[in-house]
């Protein structure tokens, strides 16, 4: 666990900025490549037409900005009607977007298939050699005599067809859920839950090795990059030239260029799933919930949901005017209520899965929108669910009749506190070894409430346990994260327990204890996404700055306020604090954790803000101890005067060994988490009642910690 220094806090979620004008028309472009017909058929997607359906449905309906069905172009091999996005047919959709889109229109670009690097065409342009590339269904090998892989789409290319419609004065937000590095990967058996990573390695397209390391070697006279820079978009995104009349452009990227994204079943554990590009099904979630929200609040979203829910190790990026409206004009924010049409027995309702209603979700009826929670006509509970609609039947006695206009509210967010662990396949001495531990750990009542145990390969686990005979354990069990999908170069980060030198009793012993650690902190961050609709009158910041050893003080100057949407990296002697006013009338309770990614929890400090007062304090100092993903967070909790400070401390736990060779109320709530006595939790979601009670807010900043060199 790396050493800490006191303080606090972290940035908060900007308010809805005000809309800008509704543009004449709203225009989609959606490409999804699945099956590349040059290249074996282990190569083959399957979730890119998922993910095209999926977009096309949320943009035809969604709240905020409707998109005509004869304005959105999918190109799609799998989809019906769908012309193959080829590469010339994506040059000729781009284009004809471009000729069509007059000012003040909005175009919505989504690219979901296979990312590569290449050698760049043109050197200059390229701090690391390479291009990146999306790949059309109709990609070819590389080509000598050229120096190109044949059909790629360059990223230089993808932005100037960009551009060209910028140009036009429209607006343009593009999402790239592709990947562009190759790394090498070890698994655990995922079974139906099958995992495929959206990159294809160079040598898959049989590009020289030779001209990878010559392009990669031309790149090395260049300055060494300062490890903490900001990782550059696979398609860059510019400024309109001064005086230019350029719409404005914002980028979503799923993955860094030197990372994978994964492909996997969505919604995790739930009925009808389909393989989608995991970033696609977040965002699009996320909207669904949030309509209306802002860029950055979406991808702040979206970063929570990646930790929360284990989905992926990669880091998206995000680009451009990130504190506009997302489509360009504001919405209604949380979505918690939808008006029903009444079908056989029960109610028909126009949300789904996307939309957080899954079988058994809770719900009242209300005779109008406007009514308070204590109005409600009748429970109803969901009884079955697709992305876009729900069915839901009576909980209880049904009313006599529907008023016309009665809407459904969603009124508490389920939280399940039980950790799902998927065991290793059998064949193996540590596999054995460990079902003999599972047994043990079955007849320890609060382990088996907490704990499930389930098959190899079974869906909806929280964590894969897998055996790699080749690696510097072999007789190790390892904790590998949802997708069970670890990069080579991150084994040592990840956490192993021996099992030859252990009893079964102290094989379980070791292992629940681990399973209780990661446990504790995913739930912490499980809370904290389901109070992330929210508010407190605060202003918050998440602050970097520079320690001095030989003087022991933070560099004078050196502290820098972060993007709320951005990872910084984050190197040995580099501070983390946080700068948080309060602007409300009422005192504010503020409690600061730092989440390690060895999964420890560290209580950095407490104590109250008065209305008017601001905290602006450094509080944590990275050393060289531990690398990987951590997370800073800060809890808010609205208190009455003369009330004792919120104190949080007992959250705080030791990190988990990487290598293991021996053996009601906010404060109710995580004690829950924790795990107390209880699996299950809810978090208010806070209805139409005659005075809303304020709720603590969690504001969660994700940072990496990397080398000095």
């Amino acid at each position: 666990m790396r050493n800490l220094i006191r303080s606090g806090l972290v940035s908060a979620i900007a308010l809805l900025a005000a809309a800008p004008a509704l543009g004449r028309e709203a225009r989609a472009l959606l490409i999804g490549a699945s099956t590349y017909h040059n290249l074996g058929e282990e190569a083959w997607l399957i979730g890119p037409a998922n993910d095209v359906t999926l977009v096309r449905g949320y943009l035809t309906s969604n709240p905020v900005l409707s998109f005509a069905p004869n304005n959105v172009i999918t190109l799609a091999d799998g989809v019906a009607g769908a012309e193959a996005p080829t590469l010339a047919a994506i040059r000729a959709a781009m284009a004809e977007l471009a000729e069509v889109s007059e000012p003040g229109d909005f175009v919505y670009l989504h690219f979901s298939g296979h990312g590569t690097q290449a050698p760049a065409l043109d050197p200059s342009t390229e701090f690391d050699g390479l291009d990146e590339l999306f790949l059309p269904v109709d990609i070819g090998p590389w080509n000598d005599t050229v120096g190109a892989v044949e059909n790629g789409l360059v990223d230089d290319e993808i932005g100037q067809m960009i551009d060209a419609i910028r140009a036009r004065g429209a607006d343009v937000w593009v999402v790239f859920d592709s990947c562009h590095s190759g790394t090498a990967t070890r698994a655990a058996p995922a079974g139906g839950d099958a995992v495929r990573q959206r990159q294809l390695a160079p040598a898959q397209l049989k590009i020289p090795d030779a001209a990878m390391a010559e392009a990669e070697g031309a790149s090395r006279g260049l300055p060494a990059a300062d490890p903490r820079t900001r990782p550059a978009a696979s398609v860059e995104v510019g400024d309109a030239p001064e005086g230019a009349a350029m719409g404005r452009l914002t980028a979503f990227f799923a993955a860094q260029t030197n990372e994978t994204t994964p492909e996997k079943n969505m919604p995790r554990g739930q009925p009808g799933r389909k393989p989608q590009g995991v970033f696609t099904y977040t965002l699009f979630e996320t909207m669904a919930e949030r309509p209306g929200i802002t860029y950055r609040q979406l991808a702040q979203e979206v970063l929570r949901k990646y930790t929360v829910l284990n989905l992926a190790r990669s880091t998206p990026l995000f680009e451009g005017d990130l504190d506009e409206p997302v489509f360009g004009q504001g919405g209604a924010g949380l979505i918690q209520q939808w008006t029903v049409t009444p079908e056989g027995e029960g109610l028909k309702v126009p949300a789904g899965t996307l939309h957080g209603l899954t079988p058994g979700t809770r719900l009242v009826l209300l005779a109008s929108p406007a009514d308070q929670d204590e109005a409600a006509l009748a429970a109803y509970e969901v009884h079955e669910a697709s992305t876009f609609s729900a069915t839901a039947m009576p909980a209880d006695a049904p009313p006599a009749e529907i008023p016309p206009g009665a809407v459904l509210r969603k009124l508490e967010a389920g939280l399940d506190f039980t950790l799902t662990v998927a065991l290793p396949p059998d064949g193996t001495a540590p596999a054995q070894a460990m079902a003999a531990a599972v047994g043990e750990m079955s007849r320890q009542p609060a382990i088996a409430a907490r704990i499930r145990f389930v098959p190899a390969g079974t869906e909806g686990a929280d964590l894969r346990l897998a055996v790699l005979p080749d690696s510097p354990r072999p007789d190790a069990i390892w904790l590998l994260p949802a997708t069970g999908l670890v990069a080579e170069a991150d084994l040592p980060r990840t956490p192993s327990i021996s099992t030859g030198d252990k009893s079964v009793p102290e094989l379980a012993e070791v292992m629940a204890h681990s399973f209780t650690t990661i446990g504790a902190a995913l739930n912490l961050m499980k809370v904290g996404a389901a109070t992330s609709g929210a508010s407190l009158p605060v202003e918050a910041a998440l602050v970097t700055g520079r320690f001095d050893p030989q003087q022991g003080v933070v560099v004078e100057d050196s502290r820098t306020p972060v993007e709320g949407a951005v990872v910084p990296r984050m190197v040995p002697d580099d501070v983390i604090g946080v700068r948080i006013s309060n602007t409300g009338p009422d005192p504010v309770d503020y409690n600061v954790l730092y989440v390690g990614a060895d999964y420890s929890i560290s209580f950095m400090g407490n104590g109250r803000m008065q209305p008017g007062s601001t905290l602006d304090e450094d509080f944590v100092l990275i050393t060289d101890e531990t690398y990987g993903r951590d997370r800073l967070i800060v809890i808010l909790t609205p208190v009455a005067p003369q009330s004792r400070t919120e104190d949080l401390s007992f959250l705080q736990q030791d990190p988990l060994e990487i290598s293991r060779n021996a053996a009601s109320g906010i404060r109710g709530l995580l004690g829950q988490a924790g795990f107390g006595q209880t699996t299950r939790g809810g978090v208010s979601l806070a209805g139409r009642r005659k005075a809303p009670e304020p709720v603590p807010v969690f504001l969660q900043y994700e940072i990496d910690t990397v080398p000095a060199q």
